[in-house]
């Protein structure tokens, strides 16, 4: 994988052998969303997350992700298997028009995803692009996807082993 400045430093690999994943979608420009998902579920899978604990459910657009992940944590937190997912990666991509739309979503979806993940105390991972062209979601769309999906065991493993056992611990010292 190519590095740039822009990509975060080396971490170290976590084990997703015990985490449940969901990936929420929107349906919207399919060409990317495909791409993200693909790179994304690699990366779940190479973490050691199981097949069948990674779960995919779509939505009809971006605007709609804050409300599905929100609703598929709740009902996963409150299911009697209490089998409750450990991180939810959230998937978009806005391609900017010529009217206001595109400021008006990303703005509501951001926010809202944001909310989410501090009310249920479970990290929820921003995958929505913000494009300005559709050839620069293609140019992002593998490698964000592959970003996403680390990114996911990462937090899913720390938010249930290191913080909740007080060992939230800075590289910096």
């Amino acid at each position: 994988m190519v590095s740039s400045i822009k990509d975060p430093d080396a971490v170290k690999s976590y084990n997703g052998a015990s985490l449940r994943i969901a990936i929420v979608h929107a349906r919207w420009n399919n060409r990317l969303i495909e791409s993200l998902i693909t790179g994304a579920k690699s990366q779940l899978l190479e973490a050691g997350v199981k097949e069948e604990d990674i779960v995919l459910e779509s939505v009809p657009g971006s605007y709609e992700l804050p409300f599905a992940v929100q609703r598929i944590i709740h009902t996963s937190q409150t299911s009697r298997d209490n089998i409750a997912f450990d991180a939810v990666i959230a998937i978009g991509a806005l391609i900017k028009g010529e009217t206001m739309h595109f400021e008006y979503i990303s703005e509501a979806v951001s926010q809202g995803l944001m909310r989410v993940q501090l009310d249920t105390h479970v990290p929820v991972i921003f995958g929505l692009l913000t494009l300005l062209t559709e050839q620069q979601g293609l140019e992002r769309a593998g490698l964000a996807g592959e970003h996403w999906g680390r990114a996911a065991v990462e937090l899913g493993v720390k938010n249930r082993e290191d913080w909740v056992a007080g060992g939230c611990r800075s590289a910096l010292g």
